[in-house]
């Protein structure tokens, strides 16, 4: 919090010296969701299990975790209380559950579902109740997330015949394609300021994370390593977090939005996934 303190003096934004992150290790067959310091030190283990644990996604104000387990052998959405550990079922539908994603203001939930056969993007209230299906396509329409404003949605389809990033409003309706570059685009994370999007991108068989000025379109290349994956903004927008891998090993980075500083975090061993940098505590 001093460090924080003397940063948002120093530039006059916001630090992130004291916000957490959340991502998930595989050592054996033991499946770990931890949530750390911004740095990685002081890892706590949020859940234990021998089943797969993926996508984890904070809620706004940093209370609880959504996050998607295979302990009834397929995959359902949890919800999750970091201080407590006490959790609660969020989608257990037909088929599977997956992707959940927060709204800003931390009422409802966006996800992936197979209800109609192929995997849509619905929305659900984050108390519960009946999903609402957003996307239309006979395609694999996954990976959804709420813009900053919460006005629209970013999700990954393959409708045009590979995946690539599409934008739609919050209710659903009319989808826009946003990245053309490559033919193969996933892992859309917009940054809490509204200005950029960061994906993960395939260029020539390699993993690469991009990231794009919204305004402009223009897309920027910021690693040349070939397994980056699951990209996650700041909540100060100044920078991403994102796994790779490094020397023969898995690896948490973060990196400038300029692709300039990159630094490898502290911490965990083993296969380490899916980090989410996690949003100013209230």
């Amino acid at each position: 919090r001093v460090a924080d303190f003397i940063y948002e003096k120093i530039t006059g934004e916001k630090g992130v010296f004291s916000t957490r992150i959340a991502y998930v290790t595989k050592t054996a067959q033991r499946h770990n969701l931890w949530v750390a310091d911004a740095d990685g030190e002081n890892a706590r283990a949020a859940l234990t299990s021998p089943e797969p644990i993926i996508s984890p996604s904070w809620a706004p104000g940093g209370a609880q975790l959504a996050y998607v387990s295979f302990e009834a052998r397929k995959p359902v959405i949890y919800a999750h209380d970091v201080a407590s550990g006490k959790r609660r079922l969020l989608a257990n539908f037909k088929g599977s559950n997956s992707a959940p994603s927060w709204s800003p203001d931390g009422r409802s939930v966006v996800a992936t579902l197979s209800l109609s056969g192929s995997a849509q993007v619905y929305a659900m209230d984050a108390n519960g109740g009946e999903p609402r299906r957003l996307s239309q396509s006979a395609s694999i329409d996954t990976e959804p997330v709420f813009s900053p404003d919460g006005k629209s949605i970013y999700f990954v389809s393959d409708r045009g015949g590979s995946p690539q990033v599409y934008r739609m409003g919050a209710q659903g309706g009319n989808a826009q394609r946003l990245t053309f570059t490559g033919n193969y685009n996933i892992s859309p994370a917009p940054s809490p300021d509204g200005r950029w999007l960061a994906f993960i991108s395939r260029v020539n068989g390699a993993f690469r994370l991009h990231v794009m000025e919204l305004a402009s379109g223009t897309v920027t290349a910021l690693t040349e390593s070939s397994a980056d994956e699951s990209p996650s903004f700041a909540p100060n927008s100044r920078m991403i977090i994102y796994a790779t891998r490094e020397k023969g090993q898995e690896a948490l980075m973060t990196t400038t939005v300029d692709g300039r500083i990159k630094t490898r975090l502290a911490g965990a061993q083993g296969d380490i996934r899916e980090p989410e940098w996690g949003p100013f505590l209230r």
